[in-house]
């Protein structure tokens, strides 16, 4: 999964700010899901959201 420099350095300063980024795995795919301050059923949910690539 090769990303722009761009969306890693986005990536990079939302960390910085508590935020957590997945992304979906599929080429040319540019769904991605940030989150913070969840419960680990909802973050859980949310990563298999944005990994399923059939279902968004």
């Amino acid at each position: 999964m090769s990303q722009s420099v761009p969306a890693r350095i986005g990536d990079a300063a939302a960390l910085l700010l508590g935020k957590h980024t997945v992304r979906c795995p599929q080429p040319g795919c540019t769904v991605r899901i940030r989150y913070r301050a969840m419960t680990p059923e909802d973050a859980e949910r949310l990563i298999a959201l944005a990994t399923d690539h059939t279902r968004h």
